[in-house]
């Protein structure tokens, strides 16, 4: 069959990038031939599949526009949507190239799915702006989807979510973790050398520096954490998006955090491998990959009760739900999988 993939952007650091990168992968190894379309890219297609680049601006902020008004760009909307003619699937993930999607089944019958990654919630966000960016972009993408023929969730709870928002049901289908890069074994040693951690305990994030991720949260937590273990070391692996927040986390910050901004692909499971325990403050998930790949590893995890957490975090010694909010109740959780309950002196 003739697939193609639309994914706003293919970004070594991105979770959906990841996954759609992944699906691709999977879909020509069983013969079928596969386009990815994306605005911006800065990963190589997996062999053997073509890649198709829209264009939008370089800035954050004016990227965000474009996403928005990407429908009012006639000219690339002439451009593009005959190229999409020919597929006999077209699966997008996320707005605003399920609008292509749209259309190609709207003008050419083509069959459209809808790649259920996630829905930011509004209140998510603690800023107005974006609270208000993050509804409109809802309503335009709500007309869309709808429209989709099928749909595929990657949980359970993105399934419940599709269904209570959208009113479009849709088949569960897990993220597969891959289990040649993220594993039991792998030697952390050079990230260790790397920011002189030496045998320090290590608490580790990887996400996205953004409100809706939780770090300040995740900060408070490792702040009574470090109170117990003076020498324990939160690592922040993630790329920063909001200038005003990561002013606000560099605050509440100490030489015990550390922010190492992106890393590649090739060398993440290394982190994962360092670290004593993999946290999140995440207020919003829709599986979570890090979590999936930091249990690959081997390494416990803490994290908010919420989202599909429940169905990702393996609970007991691997793991441990905490309600949302409560850092105390993470800073304990943390301890525990360090040694140390709280309420001992260190």
């Amino acid at each position: 069959m003739k697939i193609a993939i639309l994914c706003p952007t293919l970004f070594t650091f991105q979770g959906v990038s990841r996954l759609a990168w992944q699906q691709a992968e999977e879909l020509t190894a069983l013969g079928n031939e596969v386009t990815i379309f994306a605005l911006k890219a800065n990963m190589r297609p997996p062999n053997n599949v073509h890649l198709q680049i829209l264009g939008m601006p370089n800035s954050f902020v004016m990227q965000r526009a474009y996403r928005l008004l990407f429908p009012l760009d006639i000219v690339k909307m002439i451009k593009w949507v005959p190229k999409i003619k020919g597929f006999d699937e077209i699966y997008c993930y996320e707005y605003p190239l399920t609008w292509l999607g749209y259309f190609g089944k709207k003008l050419y019958k083509e069959k459209y799915i809808f790649y259920n990654t996630h829905f930011n919630p509004p209140e998510a966000f603690p800023n107005l702006i974006e609270r208000t960016y993050v509804k409109f972009r809802f309503m335009l993408e709500k007309y869309t989807i709808k429209r989709a023929d099928a749909a595929i969730s990657i949980s359970k709870y993105s399934k419940n979510q599709l269904k209570n928002i959208m009113g479009l049901d849709s088949e569960v289908i897990y993220i597969n973790i891959d289990k040649q890069r993220f594993h039991l074994g792998i030697d952390g040693t050079r990230v260790r050398e790397k920011y002189d951690l030496s045998n320090n305990p290590i608490v580790l994030f990887v996400g996205h520096i953004s409100p809706n991720k939780g770090v300040h949260l995740l900060i408070g937590a490792f702040n009574l954490v470090s109170k117990k273990i003076p020498n324990a070391r939160l690592v922040i692996v993630g790329k920063h998006h909001y200038s005003n927040y990561s002013r606000d986390l560099a605050k509440i910050s100490d030489s015990s955090i550390i922010f190492v901004g992106d890393v590649s692909d090739e060398d993440l499971p290394s982190y994962y491998a360092a670290c004593n325990v993999y946290a999140t403050a995440s207020l919003w998930e829709g599986f979570d990959m890090p979590v999936a790949e930091a249990q690959a590893c081997g390494k416990p995890v803490v994290a908010f009760d919420i989202g599909s957490h429940p169905e990702v975090v393996k609970v007991g010694v691997a793991g441990k739900l905490v309600p949302v909010g409560d850092t105390k109740a993470m800073a304990e959780a943390i301890l525990g999988f360090i040694k140390l309950p709280i309420g001992e002196e260190g």
